[in-house]
């Protein structure tokens, strides 16, 4: 497929050190993430999988090493502006005292966006991920972790993210709505070029989604 291979991210011996610079949470990490990639990370605990999303997301810079994006420094962009390009679905997501559906229209508002725009995008996605509309008015309270987990994917696809990171999705979803979850993400890096890379603990999750699969331990990639 014409574009599916163009380099969007690298890592390029990208090192993290702990606060107190006494070792290293990240080490020498090298890797490319194409357009429409799907790329899974698998490892103990403990072994820099998140540290290495937040990393991507810039909630945290380097110590050495350069992640690039689109062929600049992710420096070089501004942090908000990254973030509407680059998104990350956190493992226990929070609604910051909003309504579903305030939560949900939130960042497409702060954007600017019509109200057409945005009430056509929610439409769709919800849609897709099958979101009741009495969860609309619900607080954060009112859900289950599995349910706010849905509500950040969906509110994560309105923004038309060019990379997403996903930080165990499926971990609070029962089989069949993970399994409904990873064809979806995998339709949406056919489709739309979208590239998704994903911490997973399930290996048969894993399986489904990806053969690109990149393994941390102790903050090392192996081979």
């Amino acid at each position: 497929m014409e574009g599916a291979r163009q380099p969007l991210l690298q890592l390029l011996d990208v090192c993290l050190s702990d606060p107190l610079g006494r070792h290293l949470l990240i080490e020498n990490v090298s890797f490319t993430i194409n357009k429409g990639d799907r790329i899974a990370i698998i490892g103990p605990s403990g072994s820099g999988k998140t540290t290495l999303l937040r990393l991507i997301n810039r909630l945290e810079d380097p110590s050495t090493g350069s992640i690039l994006f689109q062929d600049q420094s992710l420096k070089q962009f501004p942090v908000i502006d990254l973030r509407r390009q680059i998104v990350l679905v956190p493992q226990e997501p929070k609604l910051l005292g909003m309504t579903v559906e305030e939560t949900l229209m939130y960042p497409l508002k702060l954007q600017k966006l019509s109200p057409t725009e945005i009430n056509q995008r929610l439409e769709y996605w919800r849609s897709h991920l099958s979101i009741p509309d009495d969860w609309l008015e619900r607080n954060e309270l009112q859900l289950s972790l599995g349910q706010r987990q849905l509500i950040t994917m969906v509110r994560a696809l309105m923004m038309q993210p060019k990379l997403l990171l996903l930080d165990e999705p499926t971990s609070a979803l029962d089989r069949n709505k993970a399994l409904e979850l990873i064809e979806l993400l995998k339709t949406i890096t056919t489709e739309t070029k979208t590239a998704i890379l994903m911490v997973n603990h399930d290996l048969g999750l894993v399986e489904e989604f990806t053969k690109q699969v990149l393994k941390l331990n102790q903050g090392q990639l192996q081979q």
